[in-house]
């Protein structure tokens, strides 16, 4: 007697079950969308840029040459433009002085932050002291100079030399404050200065 109410709440219980796992279903199918809208988000409007570095001056506070030797303090002043939407951290990064591709100086700088879409000044000094000047070839005599198109970053004034400066910038950004992503930006530029006086005749990065 008792039979048939039995068998229908096993039926019951069977058309449950199959209920909670197409929700199962759906509701693991409706994440995977969300997830690859995410990545697709991501990498469309919140894909990392490297930060942009450029070089707004360099200087020379003091620079002397004897006994074919040059001592010289040494300035860079920066602006460094975050393109992301979220903060740029760096924590590792350097500039470095190079002449004939052989290092003459060297400095890291400092950790910090820039926020999204702003663009934040920096400024590196140091010094370089008794750095040998080896020898050079005949210095290019003003007729060559306008000739090859130049003018006074060759030194026309008088005897002149070309330092590099190689400035790396290494962080990370964080997008959507989930995803870390690590960035890198580098500029090389040649500064043309006039022994003589010290002064930067050229910079061309």
């Amino acid at each position: 007697m008792y039979e048939p109410h039995n068998h229908h709440h096993h039926h019951h219980r069977s058309k449950r079950g199959r209920t909670n796992l197409a929700s199962c279903i759906v509701a693991t199918i409706f994440l995977i969308i969300i997830a690859i809208a995410v990545v697709v988000v991501y990498f469309l409007l919140f894909k990392p840029k490297n930060p942009k570095i450029a070089v707004d001056s360099v200087q020379f506070p003091t620079f002397s040459v004897s006994n074919g030797t040059v001592n010289f303090t040494f300035f860079q002043f920066v602006s460094v433009t975050n393109p992301n939407r979220d903060a740029f951290t760096h924590y590792d990064s350097s500039l470095q002085l190079a002449y004939s591709n052989s290092p003459v100086g060297f400095i890291f700088i400092p950790a910090g932050k820039i926020d999204g879409g702003h663009t934040q000044h920096m400024s590196a000094k140091f010094a370089v002291q008794s750095f040998p000047i080896p020898a050079r070839p005949p210095p290019v005599t003003a007729a060559e100079t306008v000739g090859n198109g130049g003018g006074a970053e060759f030194g026309m004034g008088g005897e002149t030399m070309e330092i590099e400066t190689r400035m790396k910038l290494v962080g990370r950004v964080r997008v959507l404050k989930i995803f870390t992503h690590r960035v890198e930006s580098g500029v090389n530029c040649g500064v043309v200065i006039e022994v003589k006086s010290g002064s930067v005749l050229g910079l061309h990065c």
